[in-house]
């Protein structure tokens, strides 16, 4: 396991486990995964509150849960509310999980996953 490397620093720990915890609630999720398709142009929060049928109370709710952990990003334009993902904050999220993939089988970093690798426990 000495092949494992960089040993995450604490804060970087605690804000991805923050990050991730915002995402273990179905909610957080589906407003998550419908803001990463929509690109720069985002979603209003009319939008999304009428594409998961949840009410503004609770929409809000979530909505500041995923702003806290910087996953969404909000601008106003006039009376709406546009609302983002973070692509740069996701991708950080990501890149932590997996910098150190497969590391204790001296593979290199940003090595390709197939089908087989999973079939046969080998990483390519």
């Amino acid at each position: 396991m000495s092949e494992i490397i960089d040993l995450h620093d604490t804060s970087e720990l605690q804000q991805t486990a923050d990050t991730m915890e915002a995402l273990g609630n179905e909610t957080r999720l589906a407003i998550f995964t419908l803001l990463v398709p929509a690109g720069r142009a985002g979603l209003m929060v009319g939008e999304i509150q009428a594409r998961l049928g949840v009410p503004a109370s609770t929409l809000s709710h979530h909505l500041a849960r995923l702003i806290q952990v910087d996953l969404v990003q909000q601008e106003r334009q006039g009376r709406k509310l546009i609302c983002r993902a973070n692509y740069p904050r996701m991708d950080s999220v990501l890149s932590f999980l997996t910098r150190n993939c497969c590391a204790a089988d001296g593979v290199d970093a940003g090595h390709a996953h197939t089908a087989a690798d999973d079939q046969e426990g080998s990483v390519a």
